[in-house]
């Protein structure tokens, strides 16, 4: 059932530009302290965050073009529903589409190496994370910059668009995963990274695909559902990822298994 939207926390600061109120209500969405199904009233929203309506309008659009409002006739804007486990695994096996390749050809790419950015990336989300309880809207950040770094070096405009069509870190960041502290994403960040660094194309094309799967499997844990966890992914596999897995069984089983 659709909520009302005078469930919107009243925590804005006076004199709000469009960027601060769209911030404010994006992280509101994501924490899920606007639940999925809630109505937001232009109105609402401006009485309550002190600002004229015009800032609220414009945020609003923003966050339809993000996937996280949507509009119905004659009821105005809605947060969107969570994904399901369906959905979830669909979102993942387009990126293990098109994320692998992306990261090969990233260490292909000598003069064009996003390793710099990955770095700092990494360097600035650790500092961020540093002695807070809950870096759930950093991560969500970091991870979305770290693969965006990775998508732009490919130099596929078509590819990239795709991608961010998708807004796939807005929405699987809104399932509380297992990894709330990130230690898990940052560790295989850092194996991509190093790969793409090393100007190793075949060894980035594995850490991205397992980190993929990995990643896969703590989102998928947040529904109840027998073996929700445990749900198969169908997705490509490039030539050098088969004759790696022919090579060394055991890290082919350990993808599958998602250990």
């Amino acid at each position: 059932m659709t909520q009302d939207q005078g469930d919107i926390p009243a925590s804005a600061p006076t004199r709000l530009t469009t960027s601060g109120v769209y911030d404010l209500l994006r992280a509101q969405i994501l924490d899920n302290i606007i639940s999925p199904g809630t109505r937001v009233n232009i109105d609402a929203v401006s009485r309550k965050f002190g600002v004229s309506p015009t800032p609220v309008r414009e945020a609003l659009r923003r966050l339809q073009g993000d996937n996280l409002l949507v509009t119905t006739s004659n009821r105005g804007y809605s947060t969107t529903p969570l994904l399901d486990l369906r959905g979830l695994r669909e979102l993942f096996e387009f990126r293990l589409l098109v994320e692998p390749w992306a990261a090969r050809t990233a260490a292909v790419n000598r003069l064009g190496n996003p390793a710099p950015h990955l770095s700092t990336e990494l360097q600035t989300f650790m500092k961020q994370a540093e002695g807070k309880d809950d870096i759930r809207q950093q991560l969500v950040t970091h991870d979305s910059r770290f693969h965006a770094h990775i998508l732009a070096a490919s130099g596929n405009d078509v590819v990239h668009y795709a991608y961010k069509q998708t807004h796939c870190h807005l929405h699987i960041f809104r399932l509380y995963p297992a990894d709330m502290d990130g230690r898990f994403t940052i560790e295989e960040h850092r194996r991509v990274w190093k790969a793409i660094h090393d100007c190793n194309p075949a060894q980035a094309e594995n850490a991205m695909h397992d980190h993929l799967k990995q990643a896969f499997q703590r989102f998928a844990k947040a529904f109840d559902a027998p073996k929700a966890d445990r749900v198969e992914l169908s997705a490509y596999l490039s030539p050098q990822l088969v004759i790696d897995d022919a090579q060394h069984p055991a890290a082919s089983a350990d993808r599958v298994s998602g250990e």
